[in-house]
């Protein structure tokens, strides 16, 4: 396990009470000097109690202050935001979010020193990253599926790289769609175990249940709301990476740190939330690489706007979420992580 880079955070959402992987997350956050907070919403139980662990329901969270807690939608996935910001204002300087069925593995708590040497694919376009790990057939949720069986970049270059976003993979139950879910074997676990940096012009979605960030990429962790609930994660990380480009920055993929056993699911009704991704994530992806934004951290905040008012003028998500942007940005700004939009 490598050493652990600063103060740490584990950041979850949940309809649930307390359950094992809960359990297990509060018991290693305790023995590691880790924070760790779950969000709820509607469904939440109102007697949620959990040794090591912050719970905040819908009136903890709008208690909290934030425009965020207030404009988001409940019954929402975004409400995982109010997760980071209060992770963010308690002073962490990573936080790991991950989902209330992943089981965390030891290095899941652990992120890679946000400067390294890795294989770097740069300028290839769309990539499933997912094959590097296995040649069987998977690939992970939100790639086009024009692109599943796309040519395989060499992994021969070895570059100097700055990764603040890590994303980490989940055996026996990974982040697959519904089209892989209905048709094709699970559980699955990756053969590989190796880390992979996607720089300028690579493309590849991440997800939110596996993945860490630091403090210099935290406004980057703003999930939409005004979107399909299958894709808010997918989208996000599309905006991400764009962003990411303007920074010097690279996405790392890395070897399975969780094992899932997935909630139970409609896989129907993922395959309908999801339809909006198989036919618009490649524009998506297109549209937000010919956007003129501006280099360096300090224009983050209006690089995101300019990437989501993209995304509301080619209808994507709806023009409310320009104003919950906003919020975030705002409260960002107030607890001290400003992305000087």
């Amino acid at each position: 396990m490598n050493a652990f880079p600063g103060k740490g955070a584990v950041v979850m959402t949940s309809i649930a009470p307390p359950n094992d992987v809960m359990r297990k997350v509060a018991a290693d956050c305790a023995l590691n000097g880790y924070s760790f907070y779950v969000m709820g919403d509607t469904k939440s139980p109102k007697d949620f109690r959990l040794d090591g662990c912050t719970f905040a329901g819908i009136e903890e969270q709008l208690a909290l202050g934030f425009e965020t807690a207030r404009l988001c939608p409940t019954r929402s996935y975004a409400r995982k935001n109010i997760g980071y910001l209060l992770a963010i204002a308690e002073g962490a300087d990573f936080i790991v979010e991950t989902d209330d069925d992943n089981t965390p593995l030891p290095d899941f708590y652990v992120p890679l020193p946000v400067d390294g040497s890795f294989p770097q694919l740069t300028g290839t376009g769309w990539v499933n990253a997912y094959r590097y790990y296995d040649e069987r057939l998977i690939w992970p949720r939100g790639l086009p599926l024009d692109a599943v069986n796309g040519p395989l970049p060499p992994l021969a270059h070895i570059a100097n790289v700055r990764i603040p976003i890590q994303q980490g993979l989940a055996d026996e139950n990974p982040d697959v769609d519904a089209i892989y879910r209905l048709l094709l074997p699970l559980p699955f676990s990756f053969r590989e175990r190796r880390r992979i940096a996607l720089s300028r012009g690579s493309w590849c979605p991440f997800n939110s249940q596996n993945t860490a960030f630091y403090r210099e990429a935290f406004a980057l962790m703003y999930l939409p709301a005004h979107c399909s609930f299958r894709m808010t994660d997918i989208w996000r990380s599309f905006v991400a990476q764009r962003v990411a480009w303007e920074n010097g920055w690279s996405i790392l993929f890395r070897e399975a740190t969780v094992t899932q056993d997935r909630n139970d699911h409609d896989l129907m009704e993922d395959f309908t939330d999801e339809v909006v991704g198989y036919e618009k994530n490649r524009a998506i992806g297109e549209r937000l690489q010919a956007l003129e934004l501006d280099a360096g951290a300090e224009n983050i905040g209006r690089n995101m706007r300019n990437c989501y008012n993209a995304l509301v003028e080619d209808g994507f998500v709806g023009k409310d979420e320009l104003i919950l942007l906003d919020a975030w940005l705002e409260d960002l700004e107030r607890i001290g992580n400003s992305a000087r939009a």
